[in-house]
């Protein structure tokens, strides 16, 4: 059987955070405010793993009410996010996600963050696709005030 998954997250900018998407430290101005390295892309990515499996979501496996989560590296939360699928028979068929940043620009980084999610989810990169896009000033994004991801995913038994 094959599922289909789709996952989003959001996180504010402030100032004294570090800038972490898909794995990758950003260098920006401003970090994401988070319980953990606030990651929004490997959260929506997580999301929607969790969504196809209908294990629930982020919050119910990894609560910010947690303080073992405390400024953790969401790799981690993939990894595991990854390993609660594996326990129930799935297998990861691909991930498409979207990034929606007015700034900073992201499209240098885009093929080290696909390489991190295949890596952690053990697929083959091919079976990863991150885009990044702006809303051409408009929104909550546009205005910079934060950062928010979608994804979608198929898994399958």
């Amino acid at each position: 059987m094959i599922r289909i998954g789709h996952g989003y997250d959001v996180h504010k900018f402030c100032d004294g955070r570090k800038c972490i998407l898909g794995g990758v430290e950003i260098p920006y101005e401003m970090g994401l405010l988070g319980h953990s390295d606030a990651d929004v892309l490997l959260h929506a990515v997580c999301d929607a793993l969790l969504g196809a499996a209908a294990l629930g979501d982020i919050g119910k496996h990894f609560p910010d009410t947690d303080n073992a989560y405390l400024g953790v590296d969401s790799r981690l939360l993939l990894k595991k996010t990854v390993a609660l699928l594996r326990a129930q028979g799935y297998k990861i068929g691909n991930i498409d996600a979207t990034v929606i940043a007015q700034k900073p620009k992201l499209s240098p980084y885009i093929l080290q963050m696909r390489e991190n999610i295949a890596n952690d989810c053990g697929v083959d990169i091919s079976a990863v696709n991150v885009k990044a896009t702006t809303e051409e000033g408009l929104g909550f994004t546009g205005a910079l005030e934060g950062i928010s991801a979608h994804a979608v995913c198929v898994i399958g038994e």
